[in-house]
């Protein structure tokens, strides 16, 4: 069985380039990486880390890459060829394999009928439909039609912790022992992939919805509030009384909203919240809370980890979201120089004011509850 994975980075290597290497895949890595990708043409395997005690350490092995940037045509031909093709490149750059991935499935129309399922594993709602509307855009209608019958992409949620980390082996990636790969079975064509890991549900919205509000939020959370009060690591704010306290109540908000919306049992949810928390305190995995923070501007947008569920819960349960407009807040203080996003925060909340930002950001107009609710906190967290 042949896999086609684009990403050859750590969450490429130590999540789904491991799942389908234990499933018996040969796969094949497509990066523009030109060490990593030597790297692994030169041995053909690579090592994972568990981050826990053991430190138990696993072969990922028959894997190989292209370079997308200077073997075009290598990698069109093994799309054709491919069962499967997977992503773990981040969002913004979807569009920019599109054009490749396009061609290689004009070729694969042209020479292979087998069914084929593209899943985006990225961290975002709806990663392969996205996937899929770029790829459409490098296609005439008469190929749509003739792909819409043998290709298809469900989307997928993604879950595994993956630190930054400088390890002297370019390849060795360490990653935390939890994992949750979820496909929406509704949306393939064709036999479901033999890839232990992945659990297929009929609905997908649910479990994203679940792991973005749940895990995206608590450790965004983690951050902005960790970095506020001066802490390091994302263990080390767990481990902080107060920090802890302000995750467990922003979650318990989340939590509300899910248990409303998609009916998730409560005492489920709250063992759900508890497992998350826990994940958070391996101090194994040491997570800076700049790595975890970074990026604000995309992390306050208003169907994002903070803003979205905020808004949701203010709808739906009616009542105020505190501790999610507190972690908001503290999203709109990160003050990180190293981090281009929290500068152009910083530099506009100079010039123009809170609330232009605030409005600019998030989409928020100045008389929406919590839109209001936001300045409140704001004010609170940087009166002390």
């Amino acid at each position: 069985m042949l896999a086609v994975h684009f990403g050859a980075g750590n969450i490429g290597r130590g999540f789904i380039g491991l799942l389908l290497s234990n499933s018996g895949y040969d796969t094949v890595f497509v990066d523009v990486n030109k060490e990593i990708v030597d790297l692994l043409n030169t041995r053909k395997e690579y090592q994972v880390v568990l981050a826990a005690e053991s430190k138990e350490e696993v072969t990922v092995q028959n894997v190989s890459a292209l370079n997308s940037m200077l073997e075009p045509e290598k990698v069109i031909d093994v799309i054709a060829k491919a069962d499967i093709v997977t992503t773990a490149v981040g969002p913004n750059i979807l569009p920019m394999i599109a054009p490749l991935l396009a061609k290689g499935l004009i070729e694969r129309l042209k020479t292979n009928a087998n069914s084929l399922n593209v899943i985006a594993c990225e961290n975002l709602i709806g990663g392969s439909t996205l996937l899929k509307k770029h790829v459409l855009e490098h296609l005439d209608e008469e190929v749509q039609k003739q792909m819409a019958e043998v290709v298809a992409f469900p989307d997928a949620a993604v879950d595994r912790i993956v630190p930054n980390q400088h390890n002297e082996d370019k390849l060795l990636v360490m990653v935390e022992p939890y994992y949750e790969w979820v496909v929406d079975q509704s949306m393939m064509i064709g036999e479901k992939p033999a890839i232990n890991g992945i659990t297929f549900v009929e609905a997908l919205d649910p479990y994203i919805e679940r792991k973005l509000w749940t895990v995206n939020t608590g450790h965004a959370v983690a951050a902005y509030l960790g970095y506020h009060y001066g802490i390091k690591s994302i263990d080390q704010a767990i481990r902080n009384d107060e920090v802890r306290s302000l995750i467990e109540k922003t979650l318990q908000e989340t939590g509300t909203l899910l248990t409303e919306k998609h009916s998730f049992d409560p005492e489920e949810h709250a063992i759900y919240i508890n497992k998350i928390i826990a994940r958070f305190k391996n101090e194994f995995l040491a997570d800076d809370v700049t790595r975890v923070g970074r990026g604000p501007l995309r992390k306050l947008g208003a169907t994002d980890r903070l803003v979205g569920p905020a808004k949701q819960y203010l709808d739906l349960v009616g009542k105020e979201p505190v501790y999610l407009a507190k972690a908001i807040a503290a999203a709109f203080s990160y003050d990180v120089q190293t981090d281009e996003e929290a500068v152009q925060i910083q530099q506009k909340i100079s010039s123009e004011g809170l609330e232009a930002t605030i409005h600019a950001v998030t989409g928020l107009e100045e008389n929406n509850e919590l839109f209001k609710l936001i300045v409140d906190q704001y004010k609170l967290l940087n009166a002390k």
